[in-house]
């Protein structure tokens, strides 16, 4: 019951009502016809001893009316008797005794007395009771009840209805629709939820405007006095303090980049450019953006084709074998690819931490190697990007990481 969604629950809820209702109709129409028969029967019985005692004992005409009155009878004309007499009804009730006989039998909705003496004169009666009272207050009491249902029904759905127009709106900003606009206003607990939602809407966009923001003038005012003091030191002598300082620019320079990257694979509208590339040419893009010696990879690969992001897929890349080789103990990376997977292997101790721990961002192994710890957290939201699965285990004194991916066929 917990996972079934609200509308479901009303319907099976509404449903089970209504099945319990109609049940409930059924069996107060079973008593009822029931209990109808046994009246019925009792009254016909006491017709019938009334009537069968006038064939021995002349009756007056007073107790006769009487009698009519008390069990709501009227007497059937000479002519209405000879064209029932042409018409033959069906029996419900029959008595004999040696004076005549009586039946009582139904003829067009109609009940009707019939009472032949012996030797004498027949007597036919029409039974004017009504038998269907307490059926039709059924019947109208259950109609009555089932619309209230119906209207009940009605009113939930209707009350219900903003919040799936809701639930909508929070899954198409959960998809990265920033605009979304929450336009239920009432002042029920529907409304309320709408209300405060709309809210969190708003502070949400004003903080992403406000990092974005942040981001981009940081990288713009960082790059202006990296930008004059790389061509200031070029001035400086060779030695190891101008290595030093060449080597803090660059890095203060790939910082500044891989927080762009950051910048842009967090962006909610960001959408990934598909299109058919060899791996081979990813992988060359990869190395080639290192800046490393291509003699320190070993590349074993079968020329496949992929539909993916290229540039996404080679960044990604690139930060694995940067990964691979700032942990290697022989300084060496290999990467192998399969029509199924991109694996990136280097010699070293298994990692400390599981790999969700490396994934957050500014997190490392150790402190031996230069670094932002901006590396697999990367390659984990390009990952997501690309609907990749990206894993890790430990084999043979390996550390391997491998980017799950679909290929295509040459």
């Amino acid at each position: 019951m917990k996972n079934i969604s609200v509308s479901v629950f009303i319907n099976i809820l509404f449903t089970l009502v209504i099945s319990l209702l109609f049940t409930a109709l059924f069996l107060f129409i079973s008593v009822d016809k029931e209990k109808q028969k046994q009246k019925e029967f009792k009254r016909d019985k006491q017709i019938s001893n009334f009537l069968l005692s006038t064939a021995k004992i002349n009756r007056t005409k007073e107790d006769l009316e009487n009698f009519y009155n008390t069990f709501n009878l009227r007497p059937v004309s000479y002519n209405e008797q000879q064209l029932l007499s042409l018409t033959r009804g069906e029996v419900v009730f029959e008595s004999n005794s040696l004076y005549g006989r009586l039946q009582i039998f139904t003829l067009s909705k109609n009940r009707y007395i019939s009472l032949q003496r012996y030797g004498g004169f027949n007597l036919i009666l029409q039974d004017k009771e009504s038998f269907n009272t307490n059926m039709q207050t059924i019947i109208l009491a259950t109609i009555l009840i089932s619309m209230l249902f119906v209207f009940l029904y009605i009113g939930i759905y209707r009350k219900l209805a903003p919040l799936k127009k809701l639930n909508k709106q929070i899954e198409e900003f959960a998809n990265g629709n920033m605009n979304i606009k929450i336009t239920q206003k009432s002042n029920d607990e529907i409304g309320k939820i709408a209300q405060s939602f709309d809210n969190a809407l708003h502070h949400i966009r004003t903080l992403l405007e406000s990092k974005n923001l942040f981001m981009r003038n940081m990288m713009h005012e960082l790059k202006t006095p990296i930008t004059r003091g790389r061509i200031a030191i070029e001035m400086v002598e060779d030695g190891t303090s101008k290595e030093v300082l060449i080597r803090a620019f660059e890095r203060m320079n790939e910082l500044i980049a891989e927080l762009a990257h950051v910048e842009r694979l967090t962006t909610q509208g960001f959408q990934p450019q598909i299109q058919e590339v060899a791996i081979d040419e990813i992988i060359q893009e990869s190395i080639a953006l290192l800046l490393c010696d291509a003699n320190k990879i070993t590349i074993q690969t079968e020329n496949e084709l992929l539909i993916t992001d290229e540039k996404l897929l080679t960044l990604a890349i690139k930060n694995l074998l940067d990964n691979a080789l700032k942990y290697s103990e022989d300084d060496k990376a290999s990467i192998l690819t399969s029509p199924s997977s991109i694996k990136v292997c280097s010699k070293g101790k298994s990692l400390e931490h599981p790999l969700q721990y490396y994934l957050e961002p500014f997190t490392q192994e150790e402190k031996r190697n230069a670094g932002f710890g901006l590396g697999l957290y990367i390659v984990n939201n390009i990952a997501q990007r690309l609907n990749y699965q990206l894993s890790y285990y430990h084999k043979d004194g390996f550390n391997i990481f491998e980017l799950t991916v679909e290929a295509k066929a040459s």
